[in-house]
């Protein structure tokens, strides 16, 4: 049993991951918040809740005294220069604390998607730190793009909501960079996330600095075969690489559900660019995500992109 601290963990992702912790019943759980427990939310007697400031060191290295493990979900977006994570490490390895993962969750590569760049400024500042020999464990989780989103509109992971993606299984369409149709993807479902994430707490080695989990390593035209095959027909809408270069997405379609911690007036313009970075940066290999967290757990099954998508959209129109 371990002391594990989850700063940030209000959020949808921590807690599908809180929740594969605390099926295992081996661990104290700590979560750092800005804010005191939301009056709509119940936490389980097992879960030690603290209100912290990012801005005050002196209380996080308090906060994190006796942590082993400390698992980061602060937003990227609402911290440009990454303060509060930096502030977050800095009292990590002032306190102690044995292991750290930052705010991944995604892609191996954050080229032509602006909103994930805080992840590089994170990623540096952690070699940095471990310049001059490793003072501070960490690895960085990256499963790729969520399976489940391919099953939008329908819910399928606990807390984890919905989004669209550039391969719209409702509507039976995707959309293709033209000339790059064989771009890798990798996808994982949540549920594996979570799963993974906790038998890494659990893990008795050291934890490798890239941290790949490879639930399904696909191509492009592969997710487009499987959606005929589940779906009877998929249209595909194909891109050229030089209007994605300059900010032009010409498609019959486009994403129209954004995720809770964009804002009205973002959404539209964000909803474009991810779009358009997602296909470019995928015909860079950034979504190709290696399997470092498959080797060390070489007994886990991971859920089947076939099968999942099979069971949810059986039966639907």
């Amino acid at each position: 049993m371990v002391n594990v601290t989850i700063a940030g963990g209000s959020g949808q992702v921590s807690r599908e991951i809180i929740d594969a912790l605390l099926a295992a019943k081996k661990h104290r759980i700590t979560i750092l918040s800005r804010r005191e427990v939301p009056t709509t939310t119940t936490i389980a007697p097992e879960i030690q809740w603290q209100v912290v400031d990012y801005d005050d060191k002196k209380l996080l290295v308090e906060a994190l005294r006796g942590t082993h493990t400390l698992l980061s979900f602060v937003q990227i977006l609402s911290d440009p220069d990454q303060k509060s994570q930096k502030n977050l490490i800095d009292a990590a390895i002032a306190a102690g604390v044995r292991r750290f993962a930052p705010s991944e969750y995604g892609s191996k590569g954050t080229v032509d998607m602006a909103w994930w760049y805080g992840k590089e400024k994170v990623r540096e500042y952690l070699e940095e730190v471990n310049a001059n020999g490793k003072v501070l464990e960490y690895t960085l989780f990256q499963p790729g793009l969520f399976l489940n989103y391919l099953a939008y509109p329908h819910k399928t992971a606990k807390y984890v909501d919905p989004l669209q993606s550039v391969f719209d299984f409702e509507h039976k369409r995707a959309i293709v960079v033209d000339g790059h149709e064989d771009a890798i993807i990798t996808l994982t479902s949540v549920a594996d996330l979570a799963a993974v994430v906790a038998k890494a707490v659990d893990y008795e080695g050291a934890w490798p600095k890239i941290g790949g989990i490879r639930g399904n390593r696909v191509t492009f035209s592969q997710i487009v075969e499987i959606g005929r095959r589940v779906r009877g027909s998929f249209a595909v809408d194909k891109v050229k690489v030089e209007d994605l270069e300059a900010g032009e997405l010409k498609t019959s379609w486009g994403l129209e559900a954004v995720h809770k911690a964009v804002s009205a007036d973002q959404a539209s313009a964000l909803l474009k660019a991810v779009s358009i970075g997602i296909l470019l940066s995928s015909t860079k290999g950034v979504w190709d995500i290696s399997d470092e967290w498959n080797q060390l757990l070489p007994d886990y099954m991971f859920t089947s992109i076939e099968d999942f998508l099979g069971e949810v959209w059986s039966g639907k129109e």
